[in-house]
């Protein structure tokens, strides 16, 4: 089985918080220039100059991205935050600059690798392998990944932190905020406090590697019985603060699905969403990161290799209820009860005129519609219809709302799923994954 491995761009991470300053005041200090420059030549054209013009030019927008994705860290993760959550109300300029770092990360060039697994390890690390692949299998906003061979034989991957990311997560994101509202970049209507405090809290949480380590041993244990997910024995005794190992698991990107059998497709995509409602309601623990890089498939069992537990974190009871009595409304088909739940999860503000309400719960009404029998998610034209329609609603200014951050991963990771089963063509019969829940009553754990 070939790794894919994604194309090499070498460059040395900012590990200091000047270092850091200076990157993103140096980006500043560019594109006031540019706006000075795009005014003057506004004004001599007798026009008046608009500053979103003036930052949104081609040229700022490569500069934007390719200096927040040299920065990896919390400037990357916000930026791939605020594609997620915001992307229908975005200018499409800055909707290029997010969609770009989700897609781009630089890896350390070697020397700087080497200092970091110094860092980890000491200075004989190569003690602890018998082999280590400097070229990595994955880089991202936080860190990179790299195959290894531990010195018990036992094949591993490291994932190794990008030094300075985890001490500059607090005056990196307070600069990229300040950096993006000076810009102009986010509408003034929307309030950016709700993702600034989840991008915050993700970033601890992701960089800590001691916690994503507890979290891989969690779900490696509530998924034993179960042989259609494989997840990674941790290794801590390879684990260090910038480093987590764990064991190597070999397996097929999850888009490869989209070539299975129809059988199979159905079966994963199946299995995926079984358990997310399991996490939701059961588990009252998710991984809620949706990136389509944390799921891998083998081919020859059809199981599913869960991958990256960094973005783990704890459903409370009133999230997991308030969603089970969501559900029963939408299958029920009670708009008011829909609306009372949506309010309660703070979806969606209380007070709303006639119009608004009514444009909200047909959209929700639409995703009803998927639970109601087997949806054929490579022929359905819902997920078009509920774009389109959302497009509609973030054009509705009074509807800009963004949810609680509990709420807010949820349905991240809900609409990642959705999106995983349209490229891969699956069909999920929704009546039967959902009978469990559909009986259950709020107040306590399904299947408790």
């Amino acid at each position: 089985m070939t790794e894919r491995r994604p194309p090499i761009r070498s460059r040395a991470v900012p590990a200091s918080r000047l270092s850091r300053l200076g990157r993103m005041g140096g980006l500043a200090t560019g594109l006031a220039g540019d706006v000075a420059l795009g005014a003057g030549r506004a004004l001599m054209r007798g026009e008046r100059p608009r500053l979103d013009r003036l930052v949104l030019t081609p040229g700022a927008v490569g500069r934007i991205a390719e200096r927040l994705s040299e920065m990896r860290g919390a400037a990357m993760k916000l930026g791939q935050l605020l594609s997620m959550e915001t992307g229908d109300m975005l200018p499409p300029e800055l909707a290029e600059i997010l969609a770009r770092l989700r897609a781009e990360a630089h890896t350390m060039p070697p020397k700087q690798l080497k200092r970091v697994l110094e860092a980890a390890y000491g200075a004989d690390f190569r003690k602890r392998f018998k082999g280590f692949d400097a070229t990595p299998l994955a880089a991202a906003s936080i860190g990179q990944v790299h195959r290894a061979t531990a010195a018990d034989g036992m094949p591993v991957v490291v994932k190794l932190q990008y030094p300075g990311v985890r001490a500059s997560i607090d005056s990196d994101l307070d600069n990229a905020a300040a950096l993006i509202r000076w810009s102009g970049l986010m509408p003034a209507e929307l309030d950016l406090g709700p993702v600034m405090a989840e991008a915050r809290r993700q970033l601890h949480d992701e960089a800590d590697y001691a916690r994503e380590g507890d979290c891989m041993a969690r779900f490696h244990a509530l998924l034993a019985g179960d042989a259609r997910f494989v997840v990674p024995v941790h290794r801590p005794d390879l684990s260090a603060p910038g480093a987590l190992a764990m064991s190597y698991e070999a397996a097929e990107p999850i888009e490869t699905l989209a070539l299975a059998p129809p059988g199979m497709r159905d079966a994963a995509m199946t299995a995926l969403i079984g358990l997310c409602l399991r996490e939701l309601f059961e588990f009252r623990l998710m991984q809620t990161d949706p990136n389509f890089a944390n799921y891998r498939w083998r081919p020859e069992t059809g199981q599913i290799v869960l991958l990256d537990f960094g973005a783990t974190r704890g459903i409370s009871a009133a999230v997991a209820d308030g969603h089970m009595r969501l559900l029963h409304a939408g299958l029920a088909r009670d708009r008011d009860a829909v609306l009372a739940a949506l309010e309660e999860l703070d979806f969606v503000r209380t007070g709303l005129a006639e119009r608004h309400r009514t444009a909200l719960l047909d959209m929700a009404e639409m995703g009803f519609e998927a639970l109601a029998g087997p949806l054929d998610f490579a022929a359905s034209d819902l997920p078009e219809r509920m774009r389109r329609r959302g497009m509609e609603i973030g054009g509705e200014r009074e509807l800009w709302h963004i949810p609680p951050a509990e709420t807010l991963f949820l349905q991240r990771k809900i609409g990642g799923l959705y999106l995983m089963a349209a490229r891969v063509g699956a069909r999920v019969d929704f009546p039967a994954l959902l009978a469990p829940y559909a009986r259950a009553q709020t107040g306590g754990r399904a299947g408790g």
